[in-house]
């Protein structure tokens, strides 16, 4: 979620994290929420998320006991979405690094590629 609010939105990763904690957050364990469970605040936030793709919203029409029509809006994970926008900055910066010279590959390698293969190596050692 962090990366592909970075790719999508164009925040630093700071505010990405920020943000989608929040997202996170709000809908735990599920993709959909009900919409009564936002502030007016939230609400406007999920209202630009929908507009960049990330979310999406709508509605269900139930039948009560006594015959009325009851709406409940929800919000809606957009997962494909996510996924798209969270690898779309990875391909750009694969492409960029086989531009590179074999010279100086080792030289255009993102620090994050440096750090995750640290990690990985202290967990197996």
């Amino acid at each position: 979620m962090t990366k592909a609010i970075e790719n999508k939105l164009g925040l630093k990763h700071s505010q990405a994290q920020k943000l989608a904690s929040f997202i996170m957050d709000t809908f735990g364990y599920e993709s959909r929420i009900i919409d009564n469970v936002l502030n007016p605040e939230e609400r406007q936030l999920f209202y630009m998320l929908q507009s960049e793709g990330l979310l999406s919203a709508g509605r269900e029409q139930t039948r009560l006991h006594d015959g009325r029509e009851w709406l409940t809006y929800y919000w809606e994970i957009e997962d494909k979405a996510i996924l798209y926008y969270a690898h779309k900055q990875m391909e750009r910066r694969k492409r960029s690094i086989f531009k590179t010279s074999p010279k100086n590959i080792y030289e255009s390698l993102p620090e994050d590629i440096w750090m995750m293969r640290k990690a990985i190596r202290n967990m197996y050692s």
